[in-house]
């Protein structure tokens, strides 16, 4: 299994997609994700629609205050009309609470709604890449991809829940604020609205600034979470700590942290300068009002205290959602890098996906037929198998022998359909495994590797994790057959136990059984066992093999193995030499033909220090 291109990591995939985000690209966000991130909130239209009444009179009900502070100055104090002023003051308190009323209503459902999106975007994501193949995963840090759910889909937290709502609600804010004005007063509204153009301008500067910053925080982001996975994992401590490089990989987090430091630094500070040049003028604009109010009271012209006043008061609340709202443009500025990154990978095409119309076998016998299949890995210099033709009756075994590289692995991936093939087909029970649904597929082929996964839980979970529904008897039943039951039975917790990380608790030989009892729990009609025993000590090995014997009866078994003691009984022997047939046969054949297998089993038998492996 080791040495074929699947297993390394640095191979690019199969259709050489760019995993590397591009959020830091044009600093104007595009017409098209906009429109995309709005599409998010579809299905919520009509929730939106009363968020959107619940604003405009919330907005109505705070420009009403100037109104009845104007008629309080020019009315009821000069009258000395206590029961008007009483109205007056009560109408004040009014509308402050039924601002807040709506203020709490509207921010119940934009909370909702954007919880909503938030969930609807993380579990598209999450899908997306459970659909993915495994050249994707094979080109991809797990870090990178955690940062892209957890960091980015975090971030969007804020924007997506309130960020729209109070963009609105400022928005209306504003306008209503602007009609207003100009129905108190044209002339000094018009000297307050100066000031807008400026802070527009300098707005969109700071936009774009925090938009660069924001792309690059979180590739720096994305690298940390990449340098945690991989050193603080349990087989990361074991190599940093084995190597002696502890002092290296804290000194290349500590580098990273200090770039996202400083690009956190650069996020906030970003246009700082410029806000205070805005913040400045609005703060002059209500005094130089007053000064202009002064000036047209001199000339004769009709305007009342109460008036200038309230025009005063207006300005504030405008101003307040003016900058809130230039704030919150800034913001979404910064977040479509974020978006960005999302998009990218939900636009990351499924190399291997379930076509329309997929077929199902209900009652899979487990013919396997291998059909001139060609496959190559994406930049190998050739084909990793070409033209191989193998046929496996339902029931019967084969196994599959080679130099390391020699496509043996690939074979199985591309049976699996891990992989699609170049050229050529698979077929199970006749039917191209291409034209199969995945769970039909999943269901019909078991598959068995050198390198376990097992969750971190227990025992018995790591087993039902392929059969949900499987009873204590039945877990029992594939432990004994995979050989483990003893081993389970005899600790403290049973099959409680928890495994630990990556079933840290157990020895490699361990969890391959374990991780065979699982494959033994689904019942599959085929098997396929890649280096399935490699970690096993000889007399397990043996144990073992015994009972697959007993498992393979009526069962289509294809083994890949360099432990050629292994394979001895199958009823077929393939081996494979630069991904090429180049014989097929029993083990008592092939060692006749004193051809690659005899070399194969010769090499076998000096590595075991033993003879035995010449034995027909």
């Amino acid at each position: 299994m080791r040495g074929d291109p699947g297993r390394d990591p640095s191979r690019p995939g199969r259709t050489g997609t760019t995993t590397t985000a591009t959020a830091g690209g044009p600093d104007r966000p595009h017409r098209d994700e906009i429109a995309r991130v709005l599409r998010l909130f579809r299905p919520h239209t009509r929730t939106l629609v009363v968020v959107a009444v619940l604003i405009a009179c919330s907005a109505v009900a705070g420009v009403a205050s100037p109104f009845l502070v104007r008629e309080v100055v020019d009315v009821a104090l000069p009258r000395g009309d206590l029961r008007l002023l009483a109205w007056l003051a009560a109408g004040l308190v009014g509308t402050v609470a039924v601002g807040t009323a709506l203020d709490v209503v509207q921010g119940l459902l934009t909370t909702r709604v954007g919880q909503a999106v938030m969930h609807g975007l993380r579990v598209a994501l999450y899908s997306h890449l459970q659909r993915m193949s495994l050249g994707f995963f094979a080109r991809t840090r797990t870090g990178e991809v955690q940062s892209r759910i957890a960091n980015d889909i975090g971030a969007l937290q804020t924007v997506v829940t309130s960020t729209g709502a109070d963009l609105v609600q400022n928005l209306a804010t504003v306008v209503v604020t602007v009609v207003a004005m100009l129905a108190l007063d044209w002339r000094l509204a018009l000297f307050s609205f100066c000031v807008l153009p400026f802070s527009v301008w300098l707005n969109r500067r700071v936009g774009r600034l925090r938009r660069r910053t924001t792309a690059q925080r979180q590739r720096q982001l994305a690298g940390m979470s990449a340098t945690v996975e991989e050193t603080l994992s349990i087989s990361g401590i074991l190599l940093t700590r084995t190597t002696g490089r502890t002092p290296e990989v804290v000194e290349r987090f500590t580098a990273q942290s200090d770039d996202v430091a400083r690009l956190e630094v650069g996020s906030e500070m970003a246009g700082r300068w410029q806000w205070s040049l805005i913040t400045l003028t609005m703060a002059a604009v209500p005094a130089l009002t007053y000064l202009l109010g002064g000036w047209i009271r001199g000339t004769g012209t009709a305007l009342s205290i109460g008036t200038l006043v309230a025009l005063v008061t207006l300005q504030g609340q405008l101003f307040r959602p003016l900058g809130a709202l230039l704030r919150i443009v800034v913001r979404l500025h910064a977040s479509t890098a974020l978006f960005t990154r999302v998009f990218e990978y939900l636009d990351t095409p499924v190399e291997v996906a379930e076509r329309p119309g997929a077929r199902t076998l209900p009652h899979p016998r487990g013919h396997v037929r291998f059909e001139d299949v060609s496959f190559g890995y994406t930049g190998a210099d050739a084909p990793t198998v070409a033209d191989v033709s193998l046929d496996v009756p339902a029931g019967t075994s084969l196994a599959l022998v080679g130099a390391t590289g020699s496509g043996k692995t690939t074979l199985g991936y591309l049976l699996a359909r891990l992989y699609d093939v170049d050229t050529g087909a698979v077929r199970l029970d006749g039917v191209d495994v291409r034209d199969l649904t995945a769970r039909s597929l999943s269901d019909a082929v078991g598959v068995v590797t050198q390198e376990t996964s097992l969750l971190h839980a227990s025992v018995a979970d790591n087993l039902r994790f392929a059969a949900p529904d499987a009873t204590d008897a039945e877990l029992r039943r594939a432990a004994r057959i995979a050989q483990v039951d003893d081993v389970i039975s005899a600790l403290p917790e049973g099959y409680d136990t928890v495994v630990g990380e990556r079933g840290y608790r157990f020895s490699g030989g361990e969890k391959q059984r374990i991780a065979l009892a699982r494959t033994v729990l689904r019942d599959p009609p085929v098997l396929l066992l890649d280096e399935a025993t490699s970690a096993l000590d000889t007399r397990t090995e043996r144990a073992m093999a015994a009972a697959l014997a007993e498992l393979s009866r009526g069962r289509t078994t294809i083994t890949i193995a360099h432990r050629l003691s292994t394979v001895r009984d199958a009823d077929q022997i393939a081996v494979l030499d630069h991904g090429r047939v180049v014989e097929r046969g029993t083990h008592a054949e092939l060692l006749a033909a004193g051809g690659r297998y005899a070399e194969l089993v010769a090499a076998d038998a000096e590595r075991a220090g033993t003879g035995a492996g010449l034995v027909p």
